[in-house]
């Protein structure tokens, strides 16, 4: 009984996240749908600018805590609609208020900490504990793991709060501005073209952010052989 409850805060938020999922609440914002419905979405945020506004945050923060597939669509959505900056900006605060829940939620579940751990935290310990600041801070800017993953992880870690806030509100923005620039260069380039071709990847307001996006995805390969490097004789 003391375990269930532990883990009803998580269990809470799955459960959530499945109803999100099953009900199809983001296929509005796929950006297919949101290309076509783009003018009538643009009047109804100008009618009701705060609220709809907080509605996104609202749905960002779902997402995030709940672990829903689709994030990405969100954040597209967002530069699609808000622009570059003003995405970014309601991005990163529903970022930061998910991840905080699903954080809270998973230290909660995990504090007594008799459990094996997974194997994704076991490859996490050694690193967590030698630089912990630093080392969750990597893991917020580079997509090592999946978000939702690393977030787990960090809770059963017993990462500092004050530590997990700090680097998911850098490390997440840093990606974010990326991922909204897509977004926002998505809208631009259907603007132009009225199409969704090819032709949309040679557009430096895609391409350029797509290419930052490789670049870190590539970090860890990179590090990882020059660890592996023989030694100089």
């Amino acid at each position: 009984m003391q375990r269930l409850k532990a883990l009803s805060p998580l269990l809470l938020l799955i459960l959530v996240g499945i109803v999100l999922f099953a009900s199809g609440a983001l296929d509005s914002l796929r950006p297919e749908r949101l290309i076509g419905d783009q003018n009538e979405l643009r009047l109804a945020i100008a009618a009701s600018p705060w609220l709809s506004r907080l509605a996104f945050i609202g749905m960002i923060t779902l997402s995030v805590a709940t672990g829903v597939p689709g994030t990405i669509v969100l954040i597209l959505a967002g530069g699609m609609l808000f622009g570059v900056a003003e995405g970014t900006v309601w991005s990163a605060i529903g970022l930061v208020a998910g991840s905080l829940l699903l954080f809270l939620a998973s230290r909660y579940a995990f504090r007594d900490g008799q459990r094996q751990p997974p194997k994704l935290v076991e490859r996490l310990r050694h690193g967590f504990l030698a630089h912990p600041a630093s080392y969750t801070l990597f893991l917020r800017l580079v997509p090592v793991f999946p978000f939702g993953a690393v977030t787990v992880a960090l809770a059963w870690l017993r990462c500092p709060l004050w530590i997990f806030l700090g680097a998911s509100a850098f490390g997440g923005t840093v990606m974010l501005i990326f991922e909204t620039a897509i977004g926002a260069g998505l809208a631009a380039h259907v603007a132009s073209d009225n199409t969704l071709s090819i032709g949309l990847l040679l557009d430096p307001h895609i391409a350029l952010p797509l290419l930052a996006l490789a670049v870190l995805a590539l970090i860890p390969v990179a590090l990882g052989r020059r660890r592996n490097a023989p030694a100089p004789p």
